[in-house]
């Protein structure tokens, strides 16, 4: 006799997931939250949300964390990944100058294991607390024959909203400051390059003397940050921001010219700030050379951020981890001087 759970569908462990994770998700609700866990679609009264603003325009993004997935299975180790996948989406968004309002996922696995996918719900529950964001909704899919033993994804998507006279990027210039917001580390990118060199640096399970006590596993499985709180810090000490890039897949190199008009280009002060020593590790195992570095990885360059050079002093001591990293100039590109 065949049923779903012998074609490799568990539909009680789903269920039991659900169950592990409903306080989790409720933790995230605010007062626009009509409908969530449980409900078809989830129900978000926007009034509520954005009554104090004039001229809203909703802002939304879709992203995943990538193979970092594997990372996490191979150490067993699921605490961050949902906050990873937050963080990057609101981080997407801010960038814009919109704030989160609500995030849904979206979790597919070979097996289902409840337990692990409720740790992962757990982690998006308090990276969207942290940013006042609802959970307002998501799935788990368990798909065998699709991934592989033991392996997972999730994915992710973000609707915030901006007020239209503020939106982001304006104004940028010659001559304007490009502050670094420093990253804890890989954030989402670049593992498919790092996994395959971390059997040259001594496995997830080494403790290489410069990573500080810190496994290689727990280096890679740094979380993904958030600069919500620093935009936010910058906005009400009234330092004008004029664009900002969050540096992800394609690092510098791609996604700074993003933000820059036509005609500008940027210069990177090499040694302006401190690149993190997983980092270096990376490099030299795999000889990588510069330019392939920092178009992999965002090595150490977690959110740049354009503004007048007159603000610079204001911003450093608003932000003091920040570091001033460069200048907007005349031509195209990013150049490292």
């Amino acid at each position: 006799m065949s049923t779903y759970a012998t074609a490799g569908v568990n539909i009680a462990e789903g269920n039991r997931a659900v169950t592990l994770m409903r306080e989790a998700v409720q933790s995230t609700y605010t007062p626009a939250v009509m409908a969530g866990l449980g409900s078809f679609g989830g129900c978000f009264d926007l009034s509520k949300a954005v009554s104090t603003l004039h001229d809203a325009v909703l802002v939304a993004s879709t992203d995943g964390v990538g193979t970092k997935t594997l990372v996490a299975a191979a150490c067993n180790d699921y605490a961050s990944i949902g906050a990873d996948l937050v963080n990057h989406c609101i981080n997407d968004i801010l960038v814009q100058g919109a704030r989160p309002l609500f995030f849904l996922d979206y979790i597919a696995v070979d097996v289902l294991n409840a337990e692990h996918v409720a740790t992962v719900v757990q982690s998006m529950a308090g990276a969207c607390r942290a940013a006042g964001c609802a959970i307002l909704g998501g799935e788990t899919a368990e798909m065998p024959g699709i991934y592989r033993e033991n392996t997972f994804d999730v994915a992710g998507t973000i609707v915030g909203v901006a007020q239209r006279g503020a939106m982001l990027p304006a104004a940028v210039s010659v001559g304007d400051a490009i502050i670094a917001l420093p990253s804890s580390g890989l954030h989402t990118n670049g593992y498919s390059l790092a996994r395959r060199l971390v059997d040259s640096i001594g496995g997830y399970a080494a403790t290489p003397a410069t990573l500080g006590g810190l496994t290689v596993g727990q280096a890679l499985l740094a979380p993904h940050r958030s600069y919500l709180s620093e935009y936010t810090a910058l906005q009400q000490a009234g330092i004008p921001v004029h664009a900002m890039a969050h540096i992800t897949g394609g690092g510098v190199y791609d996604n700074l010219p993003r933000i820059l008009p036509d005609g500008c280009g940027a210069h990177i002060q090499r040694g302006s700030w401190s690149i993190p020593a997983i980092f270096d590790l990376l490099v030299d195992a795999g000889n990588i050379q510069e330019h392939d570095a920092f178009h992999a990885f965002n090595m150490g360059l977690g959110m740049l951020i354009v503004l007048p050079q007159t603000a610079v002093a204001a911003a450093l001591a608003c932000i003091p981890e920040a570091h001033c990293v460069g200048t907007v100039v005349a031509g195209s590109g990013v150049t490292l001087v």
